[in-house]
């Protein structure tokens, strides 16, 4: 790795990238499996994060509780060796690392499953979904992107909700004067887009076995990734890349 590396962004997607889950389809196999089954039949009729938030609906309205849901997401399953490679590299001195969150799940999962693993400050931004918790204890879930305002440009396939090529592009323009490198850690289609705009400095630990992988190895033949290609299947294997850095 490059000696000269002082201050570095460390981008993470959330679901099979930090945590060894999908939230948005754990809640619903653990607290109501009928309902993960419908997703599932009705995912390629409705907008994902439109279903979400329906799905959602259904389950306060047959009685399910803020309390159960909270709880379910404490426990999904986060590997150990994510915790301490995460925790590790932010403690260290040099170089300087941010930690930048994006993903398509929500921010109350999120923070909801950050906080039970104590890295409730791990990132400087988490940008996702917005959700909010409503009296009767609903769980209100809306697209980032509104679908009756102003679309994303993306041309690569991002989902309706959010393009993250876009998002890490518009935080670096909020973080100027930049970072010698970025670390992009991701396993979805919908991670592809931004690691298209990754340099050569730059990094990508693409989960093996999910959809990124496939997107990446017919670029990788073909030399038109700009940046590096590291592959993981297993937490452990996240943490000793951060090891040596």
């Amino acid at each position: 790795m490059e000696t000269s590396v002082g201050k570095q962004l460390v981008v993470f997607d959330f679901d099979w990238s930090m945590a060894d889950q999908d939230s948005d389809r754990w809640i619903f196999e653990v607290l109501a499996p009928d309902l993960r089954r419908k997703m599932k039949n009705m995912k390629k009729e409705i907008q994902w994060t439109d279903l979400v938030a329906q799905t959602l609906r259904e389950f306060h309205e047959r009685g399910g509780t803020r309390e159960q849901i909270e709880g379910t997401l404490r426990k999904m399953p986060f590997h150990p060796a994510m915790v301490r490679g995460v925790t590790d590299l932010k403690g260290r001195s040099s170089p300087t690392t941010t930690f930048l969150c994006l993903s398509n799940a929500n921010i109350v999962f999120i923070t909801t499953i950050l906080k039970a693993q104590g890295l409730e400050t791990l990132f400087e931004e988490i940008v996702t979904n917005p959700a909010e918790w409503d009296p009767s204890g609903l769980l209100k879930v809306r697209r980032r992107v509104d679908p009756d305002g102003p679309q994303h440009q993306c041309r690569v396939g991002c989902s309706p909700n959010m393009c993250k090529g876009e998002e890490l592009e518009a935080f670096l323009k909020r973080h100027q004067p930049g970072y010698d490198r970025i670390i992009y850690v991701g396993d979805g289609t919908n991670d592809f887009c931004p690691v298209l705009r990754l340099r050569s400095q730059d990094m990508v630990l693409c989960r093996r076995h999910r959809g990124l992988e496939k997107l990446i190895a017919g670029y990788e033949g073909e030399g038109r990734l700009n940046c590096q290609v590291r592959y993981w299947a297993g937490a452990w294997e996240v943490e000793e890349i951060f090891g040596q850095l």
